[in-house]
């Protein structure tokens, strides 16, 4: 079975502010997408990496391909405008021999190889399967004037996170299909659906986290520690 990973790490990083996206932020002395790529390649599951960086940043992200230290074919290609074009450079650059794709935030370090080999094996069975943690929080509609539309029920809600892993075929025709018809979305589960396809879920973690903030730096360094005592 090839595993492609595809590692979306092209994003701006607005909310960091700086000159250093935040995806080459450092953590512990290596940038984020390197513990990324780290982690991803522990799972002993994947055949290649892809890492689509923001246009300009390759070698930036070239070293952070280095410094993860990892033996795996790999590229490192520049992204698209949204993170869905990204996404769809990296399924084009993708071998003919790929059977499952996997998509991975680029700042999602700490992403564990239990997770990872479970979201392939749902994949191998159903065609597509994400990682998602149920939702602890009550969550609550709200209109555009900032009033409770209403609570919905937190047993069938579940945070969404990456891996997200697909038959290849079945997400480039989800892709394209958008592409035709210049639909938004902010995750491939939601393009595959949009299709027709089912989307398995598997648990995640909540340690899986994105790191989004200089606010979330602080916690990504516990989690680190956690994970260097292990």
């Amino acid at each position: 079975m090839h595993v492609t990973a595809i590692i979306p790490a092209a994003g701006a990083g607005v909310r960091f502010g700086g000159a250093v996206k935040k995806q080459f932020i450092a953590l512990d002395g290596l940038p984020i997408l390197s513990h990324t790529l780290r982690a991803l390649a522990a799972s002993k599951a994947l055949s290649a990496i892809i890492v689509v960086v923001p246009p300009g940043e390759e070698l930036r992200g070239r070293k952070a391909l280095e410094l993860a230290r990892i033996d795996l074919e790999t590229e490192v290609v520049p992204g698209g405008q949204a993170r869905q074009d990204s996404v769809y450079i990296g399924l084009q650059r993708a071998k003919a021999e790929t059977d499952l794709v996997l998509i991975h935030d680029g700042v999602r370090p700490f992403v564990s190889r239990e997770v990872v080999l479970a979201t392939i094996e749902a994949a191998k069975e159903w065609g597509a399967a994400i990682a998602a943690v149920p939702v602890i929080d009550t969550i609550k509609r709200v209109d555009t004037d900032g009033f409770v539309v209403e609570t919905l029920q937190r047993e069938q809600l579940w945070a969404v996170q990456t891996p997200q892993v697909f038959r290849y075929a079945l997400l480039m025709r989800a892709h394209r299909a958008i592409r035709e018809g210049g639909i938004v979305a902010t995750d491939d589960a939601a393009l595959v659906e949009r299709i027709g396809g089912m989307v398995k879920v598997v648990r995640g973690s909540y340690e899986n986290l994105k790191i989004t903030s200089e606010e979330d730096l602080p916690l990504a360094d516990l989690i680190l520690k956690r994970w260097m005592v292990q």
